[in-house]
């Protein structure tokens, strides 16, 4: 990462040839670790350094380039409904056993309710005070002299003329097809809400044969999704690249302090709700930590929840929560409970908005809110899927979708601590639900547990 360094300080003195040389050297560094580390998210943050690069040395060049990120935003835009269908269905449907399960199903979805409404008011409030997208607007839109066609545009604002009787009319599907053909993800989600629930009360032969097509169509689609991603270096490129050249350097200002903001926030859901959780449930915090270390550690270094799901079911059985809670709770969790996600989510969708030069009301942001609760379910598996609900959720506000872009070139970055959280939290929330259940430490005496987590 010493490219990146390099480049920052080399943006830093962007004003002197010693900050162009800088830049162009950091370039090459990173060019070079990009190549070593053949992974995804280097790629993209080589893509948004060399995105910033072309838009200051080459302008006119890089204000044509936008064609590439609209390619970019197009394929996402498709993965929308299919994906958010799909995941909403299995989802639900996928744990029609919470039936049989009864108390324990309850106490889960209780406690990941809590948690994930905690992390959006938490993301909210966050966003409000920093204020990272206020001013952006006036960047993006300003004039550029013969380019004046490619100024942003933000969408229709919001309807003030619709009464709340239209809007709840509006929200219900009268057809799924066009529901998904006019990208009325409201709709698709409500629709899909339903359907897991019809699906969930069908007996196991009967829900089966749907359930698996549902299951096939989220796979599909986060194949899909993970397809579309290899060409999110150029997307995030081409899209900084416009950006810079188009209004100057002041956006990175604005980057920071979302990624400031977002980190900041994270940290105080971890100690105003993640702490108090595992207080009051009386969970050893030295054993817990000493148990989610390596887990944790695979979730941020690949920034995808599933990678650290085995890891993360042995280690917190070797720490005392009996197999069936552990088996039942995480793998649930990873639909229910994504705070990590919904914190990021509050926190773009209110930057996107400042960024467009939107004012929402607080009681736009609570409505978006419970929005963020239903589309934000099942999405932890892939790096940078969250990026689908942004965009379903920018169509259900009418938010502007050009700041997507400016978010995708940090995300990586970003990407990092919402999947810890996300994977933390999972494995908190089966200690707790073990403790509820008068379960923990139960079967595994302590010694043994920890003896397991050293070997």
């Amino acid at each position: 990462m010493a490219g990146a360094v390099l480049y920052v300080v080399g943006i830093a003195l962007h004003a002197s040839h010693v900050g162009l040389w800088l830049r162009l050297l950091g370039l090459i560094v990173f060019t070079v670790f990009a190549f070593r580390r053949r992974s995804l998210t280097a790629w993209i943050i080589w893509g948004m350094l060399a995105g910033v690069e072309f838009g200051l040395d080459l302008p006119s060049a890089a204000l044509e380039a936008r064609v590439f990120s609209d390619i970019f935003l197009r394929l996402i835009k498709a993965i929308v409904a299919p994906l958010i269908l799909g995941t909403l269905i299995t989802g639900i449907a996928g744990h029609g056993e919470m039936r049989s399960v009864g108390r324990l199903g309850l106490k889960s979805l209780i406690y990941f309710e809590v948690l994930t409404t905690v992390a959006l008011v938490i993301g909210l409030v966050s966003i409000n005070v920093s204020k990272a997208g206020v001013g952006l607007d006036a960047v993006q839109n300003a004039p550029i002299h013969g380019h004046a066609e490619m100024r942003m545009e933000t969408g229709p604002p919001h309807d003030t003329g619709l009464s709340w009787q239209q809007f709840l009319l509006h929200v219900f599907p009268e057809n799924i097809a066009k529901s998904v053909a006019e990208d009325q993800i409201l709709q698709v989600a409500v629709f899909a809400l339903i359907f897991g629930l019809a699906l969930a009360r069908l007996k196991e032969e009967q829900r089966a044969p749907l359930l698996r097509i549902a299951e096939s169509l989220t796979q599909t689609m986060f194949a899909f999704t993970n397809i579309v991603m290899y060409y999110a270096p150029i997307g995030v490129g081409a899209a900084l690249a416009y950006t810079v050249a188009h209004g100057g350097l002041g956006v990175m200002a604005s980057l920071a302090k979302l990624l400031v903001t977002l980190y900041v926030a994270l940290i105080a859901f971890a100690l105003l709700a993640m702490l108090p959780a595992l207080l009051i449930a009386r969970i050893p915090l030295r054993g817990f930590l000493a148990a989610i270390a390596e887990p944790a550690t695979i979730a941020f270094a690949t920034s995808t929840s599933e990678a650290a799901l085995p890891r993360a079911m042995e280690a917190m059985e070797a720490f005392g929560v009996p197999r069936r809670i552990v088996g039942f709770v995480i793998p649930t969790g990873y639909s229910f409970n994504l705070a990590g996600s919904a914190l990021y989510l509050a926190i773009a969708s209110v930057f996107v908005a400042q960024a467009g030069g939107m004012h929402l009301g607080w009681k736009q942001q609570i409505f978006m809110l419970a929005v963020l609760m239903l589309t934000s379910k099942g999405v932890a598996g892939v790096p940078r899927a969250v990026l689908v609900v942004l965009l379903a959720t920018s169509s259900v506000f009418h938010l502007p979708e050009e700041p997507i872009f400016l978010i995708l070139g940090i995300d990586a970055l970003m990407d990092m601590g919402r999947t810890t959280v996300n994977v933390v939290g999972n494995c908190l929330a089966s200690a707790v639900v073990a403790r509820w259940e008068g379960e923990f430490r139960k079967e595994t005496p302590p010694k043994e547990a920890l003896r397991a987590l050293v070997e």
